[in-house]
Parts: C-alpha cells; sequence; structure tokens
C-alpha cells in the first residue's frame, strides 16, 4: 500500500475509533457527548444544552428540571400517566415512566358503541354497490359510517393525552415505553420527552373515504406526537416505531390498504422552535411532517416559524417524510437514512421551506436512485450539501434535477443554522447513530 494512501487509512480509522467512543460515551446517564459537564446527574433534570438547535434559542427548553419534590411523579400505567398530567398548577412536573404503559390495554373493542360491525360497515360501503362518486359525510348516526363516528370519537377522547408546559417526561431505564397514545403538545411552552419507546397508536375505526383519489382510500387519526402551536420542545433519545402493527402487515379492503396511522411526529400550526435529537424512527410511512397545510389561513401563523432542528437520528424503513416540510426554517444534519424497497423519498421540499440538509448519510437499497431523496411539493429553495450516499459524495440537488427534470430544484435555502454543537462527518454518522440513538440509552 502505498505510504500516503496509508497514512491517510490509518487517520480514518483513529478518526473512526474516536467517534465509536463517542457513541459509546452516550450510552451513560450523562450521555456526556452532547450535555454539559454541568447538567444535572438525574436525567429527568437535565435540561437542552445551549446551542443545541432551535429548541435552545431564547429561553432554551428546560422542561419540568425545577419541578420540586412533590410534582415528581414515577407512573406505570395509563391512568398514573393521565392523573400525572392533569395535574392541577403552572409549577413545573416531572414525569418518569416505568416499564411500559398501554393506552388502549383492553383493546379495540372497548371503544366501539352498541351495534357497530365492522363486516356491515364493508358491506354498506362496497364501491361495487356504493360506488365511487359520493362521499360518507351525509350518513346517519344509525347507520354504519355512524357508528364509525361515534367509536372513533370515543377513542380520540381516550387515548389523547395533553402535555401541559413546564413538563418533562422521561423513561426510566432501558425498556421504558408508551403504546397506543397520542401525546398533544398543544398551545404550551417548554416540553421534553426523551428516553421512551413511543409505539404508534392504532386508529381502530378508518373511515373509508371512496372519493379519495381515483380509487377511494382509508384515512386515519392519530400522531404520535403533535407539536401544535407550542415553543421549546426538545425529543432526545426516543425510539418511534409501528412496533406490533407494521403497515406491512395490514390488510386491503376495496382494494387498498387498511391504514391505521397517521404520523410519528407532527410539527404544525405555529409551533416553533423543537429540537429532535438521537431519536429512532422505524416501520412507518408518512413520519415527519412540518406544517400541514399549504391554505392562506394556515400561512399565516406558520410563517416566520416552525423552525426544528434534526441532528443524530437514525431513520430507518421509512417511506416518506423524514421530514416533508412546509414554511419553516428546518436544518437536518448528522442523520443517518436507511431505505428500503418501500422507499419513496426522504426530504419534501414544501411550500415556503428552507430545509438545510448537511453532512448526512444515506444507505439506499439496490435499484434506489439517490434521485429520490428530495422531493418537490412546492418551488422552494433549499441547502443541500456535504451528505453521502453509501459511503459516497452526492450533489442530492444535482441528482435531482438531471433525472427528474419536471420538479427542478433550486440551491440555496437563504439562511446559514447557527444553533448547532458537534458536527461529525458523515462518513462516522452512521456508527455514531447506531451505538448512541434510541430509547435505552440513558440509563
Amino acid at each position: 500500500m502505498n505510504v500516503h494512501v496509508w497514512q491517510g487509512h490509518a487517520r480514518r480509522v483513529g478518526v473512526l475509533a474516536g467517534c465509536t467512543g463517542l457513541a459509546l460515551a452516550l450510552t451513560g446517564t450523562a450521555a456526556q457527548a452532547h450535555t454539559p459537564a454541568h447538567a444535572h446527574r438525574d436525567p429527568a433534570r437535565q435540561v437542552l444544552p445551549a446551542g443545541d438547535g432551535w429548541a435552545a434559542h431564547g429561553t432554551g427548553t428546560t422542561g419540568g428540571a425545577a419541578a420540586r419534590a412533590a410534582r415528581v411523579h414515577t407512573v406505570t400505567d395509563w391512568e398514573e400517566l393521565t392523573a400525572a398530567l392533569a395535574e392541577g398548577g403552572d409549577a413545573p412536573r416531572i414525569i418518569k415512566v416505568k416499564g411500559t404503559i398501554d393506552a388502549v390495554a383492553e383493546g379495540c373493542d372497548a371503544f366501539a358503541v352498541p351495534g357497530y360491525d365492522f363486516d356491515a360497515y364493508l358491506e354498506a360501503y362496497d364501491p361495487e354497490t356504493w360506488g365511487r362518486d359520493r362521499d360518507l359525510t351525509d350518513e346517519p348516526d344509525d347507520s354504519p359510517e355512524g357508528l364509525r363516528r361515534a367509536s372513533a370519537a370515543r377513542q380520540d377522547t381516550a387515548i389523547k393525552v395533553h402535555v401541559p408546559s413546564d413538563t418533562t417526561i422521561i423513561g426510566v431505564g432501558r425498556n421504558a415505553a408508551i403504546k397506543g397514545a397520542s401525546l398533544q403538545i398543544k398551545d404550551v411552552d417548554n416540553v421534553i420527552v426523551r428516553n421512551l419507546t413511543l409505539e404508534s397508536p392504532v386508529d381502530c375505526f378508518p373511515q373509508w373515504d371512496p372519493t379519495d383519489g381515483d380509487l377511494g382510500n382509508w384515512n386515519s387519526e392519530y400522531d404520535t406526537v403533535v407539536v401544535h402551536n407550542s415553543a421549546h420542545v426538545w425529543l432526545d433519545h426516543n425510539t418511534f416505531t409501528d412496533g406490533a402493527h407494521p403497515d406491512s402487515a395490514a390488510p386491503t379492503h376495496f382494494g387498498m390498504l387498511y391504514q391505521q396511522h397517521d404520523g410519528e411526529l407532527d410539527i404544525v400550526r405555529g409551533a416553533n422552535y423543537v429540537t429532535a435529537s438521537w431519536n429512532v424512527f422505524t416501520e412507518h410511512d408518512k413520519t415527519i411532517l412540518i406544517g400541514n397545510s399549504d391554505s392562506e389561513s394556515t400561512a399565516v401563523g406558520d410563517r416566520g416559524k416552525l423552525k426544528a432542528t434534526f441532528h443524530h437520528n437514525l431513520f430507518d424503513g421509512l417511506t416518506e417524510r423524514t421530514p416533508r416540510v412546509r414554511f419553516g426554517q428546518v436544518d437536518v444534519y448528522n442523520n443517518h437514512f436507511k431505505a428500503g424497497s418501500g422507499y419513496g423519498y426522504s426530504f419534501g421540499v414544501g411550500k415556503e421551506s428552507q430545509l438545510v440538509a448537511e453532512h448526512n448519510a444515506f444507505t439506499l437499497a439496490k435499484g434506489i436512485s439517490p434521485a429520490k431523496i428530495l422531493k418537490r411539493w412546492n418551488d422552494a429553495p433549499l441547502t443541500a450539501r456535504h451528505n453521502l450516499v453509501d459511503g459516497r459524495p452526492v450533489d442530492l440537488i444535482a441528482v435531482h434535477n438531471a433525472e427528474v427534470p419536471e420538479e427542478t430544484l433550486r440551491s440555496g435555502a437563504g439562511w446559514t443554522p447557527t444553533l448547532r454543537r458537534a458536527v461529525h462527518p458523515a462518513w462516522a454518522v452512521p456508527v455514531l447513530v447506531r451505538l448512541g440513538a434510541g430509547a435505552g440509552r440513558l440509563g
């Protein structure tokens, strides 16, 4: 081997070894690689480090770190969790989740109103008899659709839980999980969610819409986490998954996938200053939506907001929206994207978005072109630099424009992210993320 090549190889191996050591350090309680040395030794009282993404802007994000002892709760079931979140008063709170909490422990039948029958629903709205040119809006309350609506309303009330301001929700140890719930971070400020496996809620009663597309479609509700008109939110070391109910196992009805999931993370309706770090997103279709409408009425509240940072996350086996962006200045760096055979795209470029995607690593299944990584939903500029695809540097915008000229993208998001801590070379990201991301890494 040429001596200069060998020296370069040795330096690369040395850096990789250092990065591996760094990632291993992340599994410790203090998460030393990205938590300042003065941070509290109890993970439940740790705060977002200064400069760590958009959630560090202004007042920063501290969650319930200042909670007094009486406002620290350890919960082990759904009733205890909902009670701790509903506890009155504006003082900071910490909620420690121990073990697995299941919001739908009794199963979907517990939400069904008397008379609801899925087989009767299928029979009533079979396109062969109902057709595909009229929706179900005007169906009466005693119809199969009316009974579905009533059952869905019961599930909605049961599984949506609202997270107050100045709250930290954190998993204890390596096996803390919340299943089947929709965490609503709505109209609040200063929230931290860490170290949890969050299994996506299953919509027990999806609606059939015969007029959705040429063939009709099943539409479901319930995002795993919703950040709605809220600011300063830190989502860290969580694992988002469909768990026991992946879309790949879903049946088809009326020739369409019986879709029982919505998004894993939605940041919408004027939400702002969000950092998502060291998470794993896996086994899902429509993963992350930032800004939920192009309409002018929505744009009024979204312009100048929807600022979010995603770093050191693993996106594994997902179909699309990692993320899809409207309006916001969104910084996506040092993430690893692993795309399988069902891959659609990674970054959705939407109305007035200003996406910056740098120092990311992509691992694509055989036959998937790097041109699919970007998807233009609306004309908006973006910055995409220093990214690797299967270990090689790729200009994502150039390759997209060359292969998809009808969706030409413009380079230059018009802003430069400053709220970043350690930025690693893209080639080191897969090992860092593999060893450091996801629930169970904080001790």
